[in-house]
């Protein structure tokens, strides 16, 4: 009859999250296998998820979960079988094969060794050492081969004792001139001491990889999680885009039919007053050519006569002069413009589409470390700045910030468009910007547009701030891991992105620049190792739209 551990490898008996033999094995819907306390506690731990730790297929409600009989006794057995089956370690007679010294012909394999004989015996030559008294004082180990590594070279002895201390093997007569103070034990003490530091090892071990298996698990549901919000943003982000640009073309229509029914209104009224005028001008050109006629007469007497019995009477019309059509479309025009930055502005802070044209405009910066507070390190290659724990001892400047830890950098800008990026990783304080070559650098400084600075900053890891006098808090999806900074020094702009997402933080507009500006740094106090992450100037990985 087949054994347990042919009919089943070992492998389809491990529970995947403890990576042991099953305990109480219990199958879930999908199929999988799993032990009743590892799959429970699993559950526990996703705040109301149940999901197969392997195949990921979630379930709606938690399944109700009995020991699997025919697993559990599989599982049972295999244990058994393999407790009850010798261990084989390389030194081992099951992989070496020690025969019986003994056995004429076939040698059967040994049972044990004798230190004493210096053989080997199988079951059958091994009876006399069970049987004769002399025998039976000999020491018998498992078989093994080479017994002449086992016996003392000086005394010739087998060797039965440890020396804790030296780290080496004694025979009773090595006991006597060995050092009195050292530790000395029996092979079979230190064996079972070291066996047991190394099960103590050997469960730590299992923890370790049971927790890092737990870790990969929760990574795992992690990454699906994530993938899962990512389907739903797109879903989302798609249906939201689509409504809302059908929402804006349907407007376009309703506001393109009242302009239009406006429109026709201001022309029937205009059509309106201008056949009224043009009906009252008509009276008025039939009397004035009945006054023309009279005033053709040259003779006074007749003039007199022909004015006295003059019948004429002046048509009766209105006061035009205040009368006007309202043709001012300034109050559409301005409210679309309006709705125009309205939208623009939110979709930059969503995700930015002209962010990839800013980074087009991409420039090397470099810091200045002649601008350096003592404090600040500047990198050989002026592309990162941290604060040290010891003020430099280095030459005071006009240009050297000499109390704030602040750096600028070497190139500034005077005209056009220029962009660059800050890794921020790890950091919790921060300031970032660009500032006026006049700027006053020494003593205590306020960053503020006023004084010559377009500064963001981060504070206690997550708190943002705009620096425009009076500061704005500033609220961001994430902490971005880079900071892009854009300047259009023509324009008067200067915008702050995410740069990962790809969305505005904040933007300084209508700025008057009237001088060159350099990019500004502060990685700020190292707050004992807290924010002693530095910040690293970047190069900008620029990807073209595939047209």
């Amino acid at each position: 009859m087949a054994s347990v551990t042919s009919l089943m490898a070992e492998e389809n008996l491990l529970c995947s999250i403890c990576l042991g033999v099953f305990t109480k094995p219990v199958s879930i819907p999908c199929g999988h296998n799993f032990c009743l306390d590892c799959i429970t506690g699993y559950w526990d731990t996703l705040n109301g998820l149940f999901q197969c730790p392997l195949c990921k297929e979630e379930f709606c409600t938690r399944p109700m979960l009995r020991v699997n009989i025919f697993i559990n006794e599989i599982a049972a057995k295999f244990k058994k079988t393999v407790k009850e089956k010798p261990s084989c370690t390389p030194k081992t007679a099951c992989e070496e094969n020690v025969l019986c010294s003994m056995c004429t012909g076939a040698q059967l394999p040994a049972l044990k060794s004798c230190l004493v004989c210096f053989m080997s015996y199988c079951e059958t030559h091994l009876e006399p050492h069970q049987r004769i008294p002399a025998l039976k004082k000999h020491k018998l180990i498992e078989p093994v081969k080479n017994l002449e590594s086992r016996i003392c070279k000086d005394h010739h002895e087998p060797l039965e004792l440890f020396c804790r201390v030296d780290q080496m093997f004694l025979c009773e007569s090595c006991k006597g001139s060995h050092n009195k103070t050292h530790k000395l034990v029996t092979l079979e003490e230190e064996a079972q001491k070291r066996k047991t530091q190394l099960e103590s090892e050997k469960n730590d071990s299992d923890k370790m990889i049971q927790a890092r298996q737990q870790k990969i698990l929760e990574i795992q549901n992690s990454m699906k999680a994530s993938e899962d919000n990512a389907e739903k943003a797109l879903s989302y982000s798609k249906q939201g885009m689509t409504a809302l640009v059908d929402y804006i073309k349907r407007s376009q229509g309703e506001l393109t039919e009242v302009i239009e029914m406006k429109q026709r209104k201001n022309k029937m009224e205009g059509e309106g007053i201008i056949k009224e005028i043009q009906e009252e001008s008509m009276q008025m050109k039939k009397t004035n050519l009945k006054l023309n006629d009279i005033l053709l007469i040259n003779d006074p007497f007749a003039f007199v006569e022909t004015a006295l019995s003059l019948d004429i009477t002046m048509p009766q019309v209105k006061d035009w002069s205040d009368v006007s059509l309202q043709v001012d479309q300034s109050t559409i025009q301005g409210a679309i413009a309006k709705l125009e930055r309205t939208i623009t502005t939110e979709i930059q802070f969503l995700c930015d589409p002209s962010f990839k044209e800013k980074q087009r405009h991409a420039v090397d910066v470099t810091l200045d470390p002649d601008t350096a507070n003592p404090n600040l390190y500047v990198s050989e290659d002026g592309k990162q700045v941290t604060h040290g724990n010891q003020k430099r001892r280095i030459v005071d400047k006009p240009e050297r910030f000499d109390h704030v830890l602040n750096v600028l950098a070497k190139e500034g800008f005077s005209s056009g468009q220029s962009y660059y990026e800050v890794q921020i990783k790890g950091k919790t304080h921060w300031d970032l910007g660009v500032a006026n070559q006049s700027i006053n650098r020494k003593g205590d400084i306020r960053l503020s547009p006023k004084n010559g600075y377009w500064t963001i900053w981060l504070r206690k890891g997550n708190e943002f701030t705009a620096n425009t006098g009076p500061a704005i808090n500033l609220s961001v999806r994430e902490v971005p891991q880079k900071v892009g900074v854009f300047v259009d020094y023509d324009e008067g702009e200067v915008s702050f992105y995410d740069v990962d997402a790809r969305a505005q933080i904040f933007s300084f507009t209508g700025c008057n620049f009237t001088e060159t500006i350099f990019p500004f740094f502060s990685p700020c106090a190292n707050d004992g190792g807290k924010n002693a992450a530095p910040l690293i100037i970047t190069p900008v990985e620029y990807q073209a739209k595939h047209l």
